[in-house]
């Protein structure tokens, strides 16, 4: 008898098929799982060079981070959530920085945006023509660092301002002229003290153009920016001989206490450039949480299909068994197999593995959630754990799948063989039945959740109801195929054969069902779950806005905006809003975690926002709203475990701890906001102090014109559907991935299961039957399978999403007809022609 690897290669040899679907399952799996590793890498990776801070050694910044503290002890353990906004230092440290030992000196740096008026400058100043109206600001001390010059006049003092040479050539303006400018402070004539030509390191990061930029004094900048006594950051230069390294521990404990971070090399680009943070939590979303998802659902699926190749050579390894073979040699045959198709197909899995991700990365960089300065890593690390996780996956399947025809006696091996065993094994029924218990129990949990909570106990359901599918795949197919085909027995010879051939073969429909439903639950999920959410928050949206107009700018509203809008004529209210996000904690014990909560800032009484405004209140009211007092919407107060009455601890945008006492409850925190507090609260706290939206009551949208750009609730709440398409590209694209790879899995098993049959579908024909019989029967198991397997899946979507939907939402899920026609139309045609090519390939060689 030949060694076990000699029959192993033996088998690939004469089983090439089966052995197709097996490298093709694995081969898959290495892509999604390495795909998903890389960008995990990446989000732990990350970092930006920095270029404005490039030839500063040491910069000194607040933490922009707020952590959640779960355990003690060794199991301490600190999660860190990016802040929404700038977190910013006391001004006054960088006197203490410029003391440290080797420092030359320390520049409190200021960045903050200010709006140029244009035609409402007045007379005697000169109009500043920007593009988009705005201008970036900084302290002037911020020269020494970046390489800016003076070209004329002379550094500014309290009053005055320095503009680069582009805008001054712009508006004609030279040194002694008056221009107004739009702060957080408000409108205010600024003579020019000076023109200058921004440095190299001013340009503006990802795009590499300067921009519009002006200069302040430093003593005047933070009041301007609207956070008095603070700085973005302290930047510390160093003296001739002095090391990096070494001025940056001078200046750690001449910071002592403060609670500042000191940064070094490439920390430095993440002070500049605050949209890292988010980036390493988008990119850890896709590459841990999805990734860890794909994974389980690639192993799920390709140990599967081993099992099923296996399955198929059930008769061969009791031939061996029957003249011989020991229980031993059969199970190192199966092993050899693994050990040569797997780590092939892992490897050539892992290079389009690495071609999604750069694909899946760059999209993210175009659309903005990541800047364009991080670098995507590619190393061995997350390659070698797709090859050695499909290599265990084929070695485990393997070894289960052939067990029990190595275990048992010859004789009951070929037996076994030829009659399918109509029930899985005990300890497989067991887990299957505690999966779907399981499932069961969390749908009731989701149900009685609400927000973020109902979410992630949804996504349990999913696993748990599939893991049971996987288990009890044959219970679950033979009773499919019996209450599926009862139709198909009226439908003809060919139909009622097809039906028959499904419950005398539970087995093998399970293997051809478990990827489509795999592929139909996901996708479903996180499809209608986004398409659920926008449905109710454009609902919501257009409901909450009584406004008779509402005015936007991308750059921000003119700071006196909600005070010239009520002066208009026929105007009865005017408000503006400040769109922010504040942290509230939520949890409790090692389930704590940190909330962004979507913030509207009110310029103006909660009885102005509710002429323009109907949040829906359920308890309070919004009369009290004001200092220290705010509204919050249902979901948030069920996940805060907070009501009317009681004082909610959260995080301000920057950082700063607060506990506003609720007032009142409403119901459409999806589409307006979650939380409503007045604007004054928020001052100091974000870095653009212009609201972003006003909403007005009465007038005529020629008067508000000159504000911004006008438009009505249906116009608004457009808008903000087109602002939500990340998040749906993100879900569709997640669900595309998951699901084109369980589909192609799904396709991948129909194949193996046809070319298996070939010995069947020859014997149909030598008794009589003609090809287009044979093929009918074929379409309608394939229609049968599709039938069952979207059945299946759209139930287990169903559980999900129905619970999940009811405590984001309050309403049902939204599923539109076409996409869910589509997705029904693509699982029967794919399932179609899956069966229907390899089969006329078969009949055609039989003929």
């Amino acid at each position: 008898m030949r060694r076990p690897n000699g029959l192993a290669r033996e088998a690939i040899r004469f089983k090439p098929a089966s052995f197709a679907g097996t490298f093709l399952a694995l081969l898959m799996s290495a892509l999604i799982v390495s795909a998903c590793g890389i960008l995990l890498e990446t989000s732990l990776r990350a970092s930006v060079p920095p270029e404005r801070y490039a030839a500063a050694p040491v910069v000194a910044a607040a933490d922009q981070n707020e952590y959640v503290v779960t355990g003690s002890g060794e199991d301490l353990e600190k999660e860190a959530t990016p802040l929404p906004d700038t977190a910013r230092m006391d001004a006054g440290l960088a006197a203490k920085a410029a003391e440290a030992p080797g420092a030359a000196a320390a520049v409190a740096d200021f960045t903050f945006p200010v709006h140029a008026p244009g035609a409402g400058a007045g007379s005697g100043a000169r109009e500043l023509h920007v593009p988009g109206g705005v201008l970036t600001a900084h302290g002037w001390g911020a020269h020494t660092f970046t390489g800016t010059s003076l070209t004329a006049g002379s550094a500014p003092r309290e009053g005055e301002v320095v503009l680069d040479a582009g805008t001054a050539r712009a508006a004609r303006a030279v040194v002694g002229d008056t221009v107004v400018l739009e702060t957080a402070a408000g409108r205010q004539d600024f003579r020019v003290a000076g023109v200058a030509e921004a440095g190299p390191r001013e340009t503006a990061r990802d795009s590499g153009d300067a921009g519009a930029t002006t200069w302040f004094a430093d003593a005047q900048a933070p009041s301007l920016a609207g956070h008095p006594g603070k700085a973005d950051a302290v930047v510390v230069l160093a003296e001739k001989g002095t090391g990096a390294d070494a001025l940056a521990d001078a200046v750690k404990k001449a910071l002592a206490g403060s609670g500042v971070l000191v940064h070094t090399g490439d920390g430095r680009g993440a002070v500049e450039d605050p949209g890292l943070g988010y980036a390493k939590v988008t990119l850890f979303g896709i590459g841990g949480s999805f990734g860890g998802i794909a994974a389980i659902v690639a192993v799920f699926t390709a140990a599967g299909t081993v099992a099923l190749s296996v399955g198929q050579r059930a008769r061969s390894f009791a031939l061996l068994r029957a003249i011989g073979a020991t229980p031993r040699q059969v199970r190192r045959a199966v092993a050899s197999e693994a050990l040569l198709v797997a780590p092939l197909a892992g490897i050539v899995g892992c290079l389009p593995g690495i071609g999604l991700a750069h694909w899946w990365f760059g999209q993210l960089q175009d659309r903005g959630a990541v800047p364009h300065a991080v670098d995507l890593h590619v190393s061995g690390l997350p390659l070698l754990a797709a090859v050695v996780m499909g290599l265990l996956t084929a070695l485990g399947a393997g070894w289960t799948a052939g067990r029990r025809p190595a275990r048992i006696k010859p004789g009951q091996a070929l037996s076994e063989a030829s009659v399918e065993r109509l029930r899985p094994g005990p300890v497989r029924t067991l887990l299957g039945l505690a999966a779907l218990v399981g499932g069961a129990i969390l749908t009731g949990v989701s149900a009685r959740s609400s927000g973020d909570d109902a979410a992630g106990a949804a996504l349990g359901v999913v696993m748990l109801f599939m893991l049971a599918v996987g288990l009890l795949g044959p219970l679950v197919a033979r009773l499919c195929a019996g209450l599926f085909g009862l139709p198909l027995r009226g439908a003809g010879p060919a139909a009622g054969l097809a039906a028959a051939n499904s419950r005398a073969n539970a087995r093998r429909l399970a293997s051809a069902i478990t990827p489509i439903v795999l592929a139909v639950a996901f996708s479903s999920t996180l499809v209608f779950m986004h398409t659920s959410e926008s449905h109710a928050a454009d609902k919501q949206l257009r409901a909450g806005i009584t406004a008779d107009h509402v005015v936007t700018d991308p750059a921000g509203l003119p700071v006196d905006a909600a005070t010239r809008a009520a002066r208009a004529p026929g105007v009865q209210a005017a408000v503006g809003l400040l769109n922010t996000q504040v942290l509230v904690p939520t949890g409790s014990g090692e389930f704590k975690s940190l909330l962004g909560a979507a913030t509207q800032g009110v310029t103006g009484s909660g009885a102005e926002l509710a002429k323009v405004q109907d949040l829906d209140v359920r308890e309070g009211s919004l009369d009290r709203l004001g200092t220290g007092r705010i509204a919050i919407d249902r979901t948030l107060a069920a996940s805060a475990g907070a009501g009317v009455g009681d004082r909610l601890p959260l995080h301000l945008p920057d950082g700063t701890e607060a506990a506003p006492e609720i007032v009142a409850v409403y119901g459409r925190g999806l589409g307006v906001a979650t939380v409503t507090m007045d604007r004054a609260s928020l001052a100091g706290h974000v870095t653009s102090g212009f609201d972003s939206t006003l909403l007005v009551r009465g007038g005529s949208e020629k008067s508000l014109a000159a504000l911004g750009e006008v438009t009505d609730a249906s116009g608004y709440a457009t808008e903000q559907n087109r602002d939500a398409k990340l998040g749906a590209w993100m879900n569709n694209t997640m669900a595309a991935v998951l699901g084109g790879f369980a589909a192609v899995a799904a396709v991948n098993t129909l194949v193996m299961t046809v070319l298996d049959r070939r010995p069947e579908l020859g014997a149909l024909r030598l008794v009589g039957a003609t090809r287009r019989q044979v093929m009918t029967m074929l379409r309608w198991e394939a229609l049968l399978v599709s039938a069952v397997g979207l059945a299946l899946g759209s139930a287990i979507a169903a559980a999900t999403l129905i619970p999940m939907m009811n405590g984001v939402t309050g309403d049902a899920p939204y599923v539109p007809r076409a996409m869910y026609g589509a997705l029904t139309a693509a699982v029967g045609g794919l399932a179609l022609l899956a069966v229907a090519l390899p089969a006329r390939g078969a009949l055609r060689r039989r003929s």
